[in-house]
């Protein structure tokens, strides 16, 4: 069994739904909208510490009802939260939800911003939140985006004071308070006012909640109904809300539309509290902008005379807006206004500006071919003057008519220097708690730039503008019709390794392989395979061959040392070249195609360990990357889903195991109860890795053969003490000697979703507990019954194997060779 997500092989057969269209056309009745928001000069950030902890009904009710400019500022990228859809983790999970949460802003119309907090796992209490975050740091970010933003009003979704729960989520409330000061203060972060001023929004308001047993509402907090219908849309706030919500997949967070009243209850934390609305005192109209009045009265005339068939009348008169706005002094609102009136001359005159690729790839020391293709839709009078694309400038003066496709095609260069398509958090090697980014202006930024983006210069009614699209990867697909994906820069040969971590149980090194892609021809000059610290010796004896464009290669190869070394580069030398690139992606139906570049590194673990049981049967749960770590021990591992379960005899199997939450996606493991009960019943051995328990996660089956319910206790100290309760048990002394070393080196937390009210026929191992809490014994509980044995653990097996932490290999071999003992 063998299962890897795509390493360097990303080809063009996509498996992934985008957008149809590379940059979004709007209806009437969205340009009307947007007319209408022309006249509305108020903004609202709201702030939170993860995707999925925004308040999409509160956000959807500013946005498309009262029009403000309305913003998101998450902490992090959900890196450390769990994974419904997959077996992702980490930075891979934090690129999935960043997506996740761009495409619930497109539904609910609000902007994103982050910081460059990693989410490193749950976090009890703050004080351990900022240890790890650098409070400082995080705060100069969130002090930043107000400043950019410039915010009339910040909403915190979670109070200062802890009934939010995780730490995360007080800490982005502590850290929201203090920014509300700070931003405004000129001493704090100086650095910044490079590009920004300071800013002082007029309050900051807590957003009171009812859930996870805490009710923070109270009867003298303001409220606001945000459940009303935009006859414009066709959907009550809350269906767009719950569409929005809905984008969080990985969550498992699909919710159901809503529709009637709904409130929203607030409490001032900082600034002058509201007294009939979150805006009050807040001037909302031109009146803010010096000579301003002249622009609501035109803004008034061309929304009264708005056709709903013929958005091209509007125009003439939205570009003498345009010029009207942009006699005004410069501002915060000029610039906003200006950027909106641009778009809205481009929507309501149809116009279709797209510059698209039909390859995906764009290669460093290659040629790509970007095709052109512009249509004046609605027939306004629109000039094309300039086309640039970085080196590429053609000019032109030419009309463009009504509706007729105007397209052509550019060859131009990629060089060595263009950078490579990479999230701008993920260029520099980060630190535990927060992503490296040294560039102010890229800090708060969504998402990654593209890669290519196409500026055109137009004419319209004579007054030039400037719009920009980025350069995407176009094609069809024979079922989902025309598609369009990022366009990304690669270099010319990818490198990767697989598995990227070998477990070493012997002197001798097991295998690994060696995979090369060729983004072009690429010609061997003495080209060699290098493993870093490899007694200064190629990995492979042979010199490497050409290998024409297109072509994968791969190769076996062994580390020939016996050097304790970690992390060791693996490269590509050509001549004077060095390629050590490997190139991941991540495809899913409901976000764009995802690539991001991980330095080409063997890690090896060092692991004494001892295996007994050799066929392991897994139960494929959310998604895991255990069976892998399985074979790295030396296991054979079968894959088992309902229909294997049903037609296969499990007593040859030497041990099952459930992938975690096995039990919340798998309905059909109830059918297979008294099966698994019978293995475990005729000497087999059932491991039950973490299951949930909440309406979010049900358990959705019978698990062991005596009663036990799941908490959510969870111990996310990664070093917390671990006491053995029975250092006399099998599990800790059979086959290999478990001690306090093998709790070292843990990564992110120990254990979650823990045994609790477990009937006494269950034993219990360990204990641990995070600082200031009591022992807790749930996270390893075990029962013989009949010849065999039940092991329900939450113990995080599925971050520590990938990670290579060698005590969590040797504890669950031990697990896995429970049934190989006497009875206890």
């Amino acid at each position: 069994m063998k299962k890897i997500l795509a390493l360097i092989i990303a080809l063009p057969l996509l498996a992934a739904t985008t957008h149809a269209q590379a940059y979004p056309s709007w209806t009437s009745a969205e340009m009307y909208q947007a007319l209408r928001k022309l006249n509305i000069l108020g903004s609202v950030l709201y702030i939170a510490a993860h995707p999925d902890d925004e308040n999409t009904r509160l956000i959807t009710y500013l946005s498309k009802d009262r029009l403000y400019r309305t913003g998101y500022l998450s902490m992090t990228r959900g890196d450390g939260g769990q994974n419904l859809i997959g077996d992702e983790q980490g930075i891979e999970l934090g690129l999935i939800r960043t997506q996740e949460l761009l495409a619930a802003r497109r539904v609910d119309g609000g902007e994103q911003f982050f910081t460059r907090a990693y989410d490193f796992g749950y976090s009890k209490n703050p004080e351990e939140t900022f240890t790890k975050w650098d409070k400082e740091k995080i705060l100069s970010d969130v002090v930043w985006v107000i400043r950019k933003f410039q915010p009339d009003v910040l909403i915190t979704r979670f109070p200062t004071t802890g009934e939010g729960g995780h730490g995360h989520h007080t800490a982005s409330a502590i850290l929201a308070n203090e920014a509300f000061t700070a931003a405004a203060d000129p001493s704090r972060f100086p650095e910044q006012l490079k590009y920004v001023k300071p800013w002082q929004a007029r309050r900051i308001l807590f957003n009171s909640f009812n859930f996870g047993g805490n009710n923070t509402i109270t009867s003298d907090q303001l409220k606001l109904d945000v459940g009303g219908y935009n006859p414009l849309l066709g959907k009550s706030y809350g269906e767009i809300a719950a569409e929005s919500r809905s984008q969080h997949k990985s969550q498992g967070f699909g919710v159901p539309a809503s529709r009637g009243e709904s409130f929203e209850s607030f409490k001032t934390t900082g600034g002058k509290a509201p007294v009939n609305d979150i805006m009050d005192d807040i001037d909302l109209t031109w009146k803010r902008v010096p000579g301003g009045e002249k622009i609501a009265v035109a803004i008034d005339s061309i929304t009264r005379n708005f056709d709903l068939l013929y958005p091209e009348r509007s125009v003439p008169a939205l570009v003498k807006l345009y010029q009207a706005i942009n006699r005004l002094e410069d501002g915060y609102w000029k610039t906003q206004k200006l950027k909106e009136t641009q778009e809205l001359i481009a929507q309501c005159g149809g116009l279709f500006l797209e510059a698209t690729t039909t390859e995906q790839f764009a290669v460093q020391t290659d040629s790509v071919k970007i095709s052109f293709n512009f249509n004046n839709r609605q027939g306004v009078n629109a000039v094309l003057q300039n086309v640039r694309i970085d080196r590429l400038d053609s000019s032109f003066s030419r009309s463009l008519p009504k509706n007729r496709n105007i397209s052509f095609a550019k060859n131009f260069y990629v060089p060595a220097s263009k950078p490579l398509t990479q999230p701008y958090w993920l260029a520099k090697k980060m630190e535990e708690g927060y992503f490296n980014v040294s560039d102010q202006l890229l800090i708060g930024r969504p998402d990654v730039e593209p890669s290519y983006t196409m500026q055109v210069q137009l004419k319209i009614m004579d007054q030039p503008f400037s719009f920009e699209r980025p350069v995407k990867y176009k094609f069809t697909d024979p079922v989902k019709g025309e598609l369009y994906e990022p366009l990304v820069v690669v270099p010319p040969v990818l490198v990767s390794v697989d598995p990227a971590i070998v477990v070493r149980t012997t002197k001798e090194s097991p295998p690994f392989t060696v995979t090369l892609k060729a983004n072009k021809d690429f010609t061997a000059t003495n080209a060699s395979l290098q493993l870093e610290g490899n007694s200064s010796s190629p990995l492979l004896k042979t010199p490497l061959p050409s290998i024409g464009k297109d072509k994968i290669v791969s190769y076996e190869a062994r580390i020939q040392d016996t050097i304790r070394r970690p992390y060791r580069d693996i490269y590509l030398q050509n001549g004077k070249e060095i390629f050590n690139q490997g190139l991941r992606s991540i495809h899913y139906d409901h976000i764009p195609y995802i690539a991001y570049y991980k330095t080409s590194v063997l890690q090896t673990s060092f692991v004494d360990l001892k295996t007994y049981n050799k066929r392991i049967g897994y139960i494929t749960g959310a998604g895991d990357k255990v069976p892998a770590s399985l074979e790295q021990m030396g296991y054979e591992v079968v894959l088992l889903g309902d229909k294997e379960l049903a037609r296969n005899n499990l007593q040859q199997y030497d041990a099952i195991i459930t992938g975690v939450r096995a039990y919340n996606t798998n309905e059909w493991m109830n059918a297979h109860y008294d099966k698994l009960m019978k293995y475990v019943q005729d000497g087999g051995n059932l491991i039950v890795q973490y299951n949930t328990s909440s309406n979010i996660g049900p358990v959705k089956a019978r698990i062991g053969p005596y009663s036990f319910n799941i908490s959510r206790t969870r111990v996310t100290d990664e070093k917390a003490e671990v006491t053995f309760l029975k250092p006399e048990h099998p599990v800790l002394n059979f086959p290999n000697k478990i001690t306090q070393d093998d709790f070292k080196g843990w990564i992110q937390e120990r254990s979650i979703y823990h045994g609790a009210d477990w009937d006494k026929n269950f034993e219990t191992i360990l204990t641990m507990h995070d600082p200031g809490e009591a022992a807790d014994a749930g996270s390893l509980l075990i029962a013989k019954y009949g010849k065999g044995y039940f092991t329900y653990t939450g113990l995080v097996f599925f971050r520590e194997l990938p990670a290579g932490v060698p005590g969590a290999y040797r504890l669950l071999a031990n697990i896995i060779a429970l049934n190989k003992k006497k009875a206890f």
